[in-house]
């Protein structure tokens, strides 16, 4: 078997030459190594030996009780093999900032056979309090798209910042209580950046506080919070993920004026399907023509990739002449026709 050939299991790619496993969605044995890009629940779980970013170390920990061993690398610095643990191949794995969320990593797998860049959840746009996107060149390029289809373009961040602070005014002038729906890791702590930046007051959800007390242990700076107190919330923005805490505010206050932030909200009816008054397309992923943009910065001989519009994207790459193939879907292939 080459060294940098892969498998796609259970939405997670193995490499079982290195015994390297990444993003695996099911808790993995002490006999191979995990590499978790981020702390968002969807990548990851009780792994016995992980390899991540300092912090997505804090995060997990503060997500996932229980021990593992854990091998904390920095942005840029490559470990090897015996760095790591148990492995039959010798490589070298270096994290590279992805941009999605604080902490989030890509993973450049590079062995005598080739290289091996896996993105992970990522965007090239700048935020507030992730680091900004790295990529590097590799032979192979395994890469999320959510966003795929070509009407996918996200509008410019500041100007959906700026929608979303004149919601939360208007909803303050009126007596309101404004509530901002978002997943309590990340897209939360974006938000309330750029609210404290507008000086305007906001009490968060107990989930969306466990995390925000983490970036701030890093080092970000979060002034003017407060804890949600759901008797008394007037005056204040609330950053809350749907769910009972919701409920219960709803349940006491009338004037609750909710907007759901995700990219999503570039279609039609996004707020309805959220019960919500409003809906910005505020997203921690690549859009459409970022996903383009990343391919010609890693320039690989073949893509392969998943979630979200997989399948389609890899035909918008083929058609642009670039080896690609969406894993776990069926491949369409579209072939010429002529006289001959």
């Amino acid at each position: 078997m080459s060294a940098l050939e892969f498998r796609y299991v259970k939405g997670a790619i193995h490499l079982p030459a290195l015994r390297l496993w990444l993003d695996a969605h099911q808790a993995i044995g002490p006999d191979e190594t995990v590499f978790v890009s981020h702390a968002h629940s969807d990548h990851t779980a009780r792994h016995a030996r992980v390899v991540f970013s300092a912090p997505t170390q804090k995060l997990m920990r503060a997500r996932i009780s229980g021990k593992r061993a854990e091998h904390v690398l920095g942005f840029g610095h490559r470990a090897s093999a015996t760095d790591l643990g148990p492995g039959t191949s010798d490589f070298g794995l270096t994290l590279l900032p992805a941009g999605h969320i604080f902490g989030s990593a890509m993973s450049l797998v590079e062995t005598e056979s080739g290289s091996l860049l896996y993105t992970g959840d990522f965007k090239l746009r700048p935020g507030l309090t992730a680091e900004i996107c790295g990529p590097r060149r590799a032979d192979t390029l395994v890469m999320e798209t959510t966003f795929g289809l070509p009407r996918h373009v996200l509008p410019p961040t500041d100007q959906v910042v700026r929608d979303i602070v004149t919601f939360c005014r208007a909803g303050l002038a009126e007596g309101a209580v404004p509530v901002l729906m978002c997943y309590s890791l990340g897209k939360s702590q974006e938000i309330l950046r750029s609210l404290t930046d507008a000086s305007i007051p906001v009490m968060l959800s107990p989930p969306v506080a466990k995390m925000t007390e983490v970036y701030e242990a890093c080092g970000h700076r979060f002034p003017g919070w407060r804890p949600l107190d759901v008797e008394q919330p007037g005056g204040h923005v609330v950053i809350c993920p749907p769910g009972p805490k919701l409920d219960e505010l709803r349940s006491k206050h009338p004037k609750v004026r909710t907007a759901v932030l995700t990219g999503w909200a570039m279609e039609p009816g996004c707020r309805y399907r959220y019960r919500a008054d409003a809906a910005f397309p505020l997203s921690d992923h690549a859009d459409f023509p970022d996903l383009i943009e990343l391919v010609k910065r890693v320039g690989p001989k073949r893509v392969f990739t998943v979630h979200g519009f997989a399948a389609e994207f890899a035909t918008t790459l083929r058609d642009m002449g670039i080896e690609a193939w969406a894993l776990g879907k069926e491949n369409q292939l579209t072939l010429p026709l002529g006289l001959g």
